[in-house]
């Protein structure tokens, strides 16, 4: 199986990044191969055909999802070349997951309806920090993306 995290951030080696890195490590220890490549908004995503899983992380700055990513979905072929592909979506912000769930989640997954999303989460205040929230992730993801394969 092959996965691909494509994320945004402002920023390098933050709370992005640790919890991608983590994701990461627990699926390839799973024998995925796994790729990470951020989102630019102009970007052609036509190389997704190679991949089985498309794992979507974007962190929320003042009150939005991150910039690139959102404006991937409308002015690419991101959420094109993810039809038929099992996707996983994950959300990182300061406030709490209720608040995530209900104001940041749903800018996400109206997008993603045509979409064979196969698990999401939020890493919110009591989340983000714990460095077993990831690999409980990414061991959903693996599950669920091999049981649709049986």
């Amino acid at each position: 199986m092959k996965a691909i995290i494509l994320y945004d951030a402002l920023s390098e080696g933050g709370t992005t990044d640790r919890i991608i890195t983590s994701i990461g490590e627990t699926l390839a220890a799973k024998g995925v191969y796994i790729e990470k490549a951020k989102t630019p908004p102009l970007a052609d995503y036509s190389f997704l055909s190679e991949f089985d899983v498309i794992i979507l992380g974007s962190p929320i700055y003042n009150f939005t999802p991150s910039p690139n990513l959102t404006e991937a979905f409308g002015r690419s072929n991101l959420l094109k070349s993810m039809l038929g592909k099992k996707v996983a979506l994950f959300i990182i912000c300061g406030g709490p997951e209720l608040t995530a769930e209900l104001l940041y989640k749903p800018q996400f997954t109206a997008r993603l309806l045509r979409h064979n999303v196969i698990a999401d989460k939020i890493f919110g205040m009591t989340e983000k920090n714990n460095p077993q929230s990831p690999v409980r992730f990414a061991d959903e993801i693996f599950e669920k993306a091999t049981a649709a394969q049986s």
